[in-house]
Parts: C-alpha cells; structure tokens; sequence
C-alpha cells in the first residue's frame, strides 16, 4: 500500500482531513513503536509505505518499565499529533483498520499481541476478523 491510500484510508475511515489523518497516524505509530514489546516490528514495517514504516523503527518499550494500557496510548497520541481525546481515539480506530488491511491476519494479530494490555480492559484497536 502506498502512502497516500494509507493516508486517504485512514482519512475516510475517521472522518478527520488528510493533513489531520497522517499526523494524526504518525503520532500512533510512534506511539506504538515504543510500546511494542519484544523484537522490533520489522515484519510489520516490511509491508508498509516507506514514509509509514519509518515509524515502527524507533525504540521498543524498556522491559519492567511501567505498561501503558489503552487510556495512556490514547493520551500519547492525542499530545503527539495536537488533538483533542476523542480525535486521538477515531484516529487511533482508523490507523488500526487500514494497517489490518495492510498486513496479514497472523501478522496483525501478532503485532497488536506484543502491545502492553496494562491499565485493564482492552486496546484502543479494533478486534481482529
């Protein structure tokens, strides 16, 4: 997928401009590079737009440090990209549907499965198909 479908993707799916929806998917997929647990996200980064997956590659979340569940996440991505909570969280909703278009079933299973569940209830994702 190349990056201006991902981004036209992740704009209609959240109703926010296209400007807005990269910034705002930027923001959750640094958000999710430093959450992710275990091995970098190479796999995953493999199968995105360049300008997308340059995200994945930063630092992955230190082990033993304190997990940030779905609240936390939203909270990260709302003040990376400049938004208000329920942007952060239809935006976050959108990234997550255009990136299980994106990637395999396993490999999205796999990817939302090393994220930390801390803080209770459950991701700020959609459920998997």
């Amino acid at each position: 997928m190349r990056f201006p479908r991902f981004i036209d993707a992740v704009s209609r799916r959240s109703g926010l401009p296209p400007e807005q929806a990269a910034t705002v998917a930027g923001a959750v997929l640094q958000t999710m590079a430093e959450r992710v647990t275990g091995d970098p996200a190479d796999d995953l980064a493999g199968r995105l737009p360049d300008e997308v997956d340059g995200y994945l590659g930063g630092p992955a979340a230190e082990p033993g440090g304190p997990a940030a569940g779905p609240a936390e996440f939203l909270r990260r991505v709302g003040e990376r990209a400049g938004v208000d909570e329920a942007t952060a969280r239809v935006g976050t909703g959108a990234v997550f549907a255009t990136l299980r278009e994106a990637v395999t079933v396993a490999e999205f299973r796999e990817m939302v499965a090393r994220l930390p569940r801390g803080g209770g209830g459950s991701g700020p994702v959609p459920p998997a198909p």
